[in-house]
């Protein structure tokens, strides 16, 4: 998801029922809140989502809460990693062991994986195309690669009616595209993926931008062109 929360709705409310899809047969799942948007603690994050899941009767653990991590954690067959910075969320799956562990959970034994923001940005290939500030500085920015491109969350398109000389997102991206060639779909707000062994379904009603390296970008609104994104680049 590019998101947890849109302008006028609680948290997860707009995806609700694509998050109960999601996660359908499974009565408990991981949260991982080490992303601490706004600087929040653990248990303040974990209560929010414990709150918003329960009315889909999920209950929700937070990896903090467990007494061993590298254990306990084979026993959930859901993972949610919600959003915040991605530079503390990256290195605090590295400093737990957790990048190879989430990544054999999720490719080799099918847990189900559901990140928003900051969530987003380290299911793919690398975080370089997050928005955050590099507040710590992770062992590296290669991330759990779920996924074999990268996504930006919170995709901004440029305001033709502001006076602001600075760059765009786009520029931005096309930057990255100057030292690397995965892939880049830009994801707006309220808008999310949903991905099935070699099926992906762009949700909630809007096109993504889709940058490639030499290519023009373009606007993405029907699943079937993605789905050549899931193969190696």
């Amino acid at each position: 998801m590019s998101t947890s929360t849109v302008h006028g709705s609680s948290f997860l409310e707009y995806c609700m029922d694509e998050v109960k899809k999601h996660f359908a047969g499974i009565s408990k799942i991981l949260f991982i809140p080490y992303a601490r948007p706004g600087g929040i603690s653990y248990d303040e994050y974990t209560k929010i989502v414990r709150k918003a899941l329960t009315q889909i009767n999920i209950e929700v653990v937070g990896i903090h809460e467990l007494t061993n991590i590298q254990t306990e954690i084979s026993e959930y067959k859901g993972i949610y990693i919600g959003g915040g910075n991605t530079f503390l969320l990256t290195k605090s799956l590295y400093e737990n062991g957790l990048i190879p562990l989430i990544h054999d959970g999720v490719i080799s034994k099918g847990v189900r994986y559901m990140g928003s923001s900051a969530g987003t940005n380290v299911a793919c290939a690398t975080i370089n195309n997050t928005n955050d500030m590099p507040i710590v500085y992770p062992p590296s920015f290669d991330a759990l690669t779920l996924i074999p491109f990268n996504i930006n969350p919170h995709y901004l398109d440029p305001d033709l009616n502001s006076t602001h000389m600075g760059e765009t997102r786009e520029t931005r991206i096309h930057e990255f595209h100057s030292q690397s060639s995965i892939p880049v779909l830009g994801l707006r707000e309220g808008s999310w993926l949903r991905i099935e062994g070699d099926e992906i379904m762009l949700g909630g009603g809007m096109a993504a931008r889709l940058f490639e390296q030499n290519k023009e970008a373009r606007e993405i609104s029907n699943s079937i062109d993605l789905k050549y994104l899931l193969k190696a680049h």
